[in-house]
């Protein structure tokens, strides 16, 4: 890496021999960072890679959906949830996500009427 700043909620990152934007385009979505070399996380905070195949559970313990993905938003990230009837987004807030156990692969949620219908 040669340099890296902050612009709108994002990290923008230059790195050596990569001089214009088509190159740096190409290289999106193959760069990765070993495990062992990520930052540790507070307690609210998670991996999007360890949130997708979480299965997405109301507070009675059903089942809604499991995360296929998910999107980084400018006010909060969404958890794509695969749903019976489509795909939903689920804003990634305390009032509707009211735990996240990575170890089980659960997500608990109280979503208001119509979120995930």
């Amino acid at each position: 890496m040669e340099s890296s700043r902050t612009h709108r909620a994002r990290l923008l990152v230059k790195f050596v021999g990569i001089d214009d934007r088509t190159t740096a385009e190409a290289l999106r979505g193959g760069l990765f960072v070993a495990s062992d070399a990520l930052r540790g996380l507070d307690p609210s905070e998670y991996w999007h890679h360890d949130l997708v195949g979480c299965r997405v559970l109301d507070r009675g313990g059903l089942e809604l959906g499991v995360v296929t993905n998910v999107s980084a938003g400018v006010a909060q990230d969404l958890l794509v949830v695969a749903t019976p009837r489509g795909e939903r987004l689920v804003p990634m807030v305390g009032e509707i996500v009211r735990a996240v156990d990575i170890e089980a692969k659960n997500i608990v949620v109280d979503p208001p009427e119509g979120l995930l219908e």
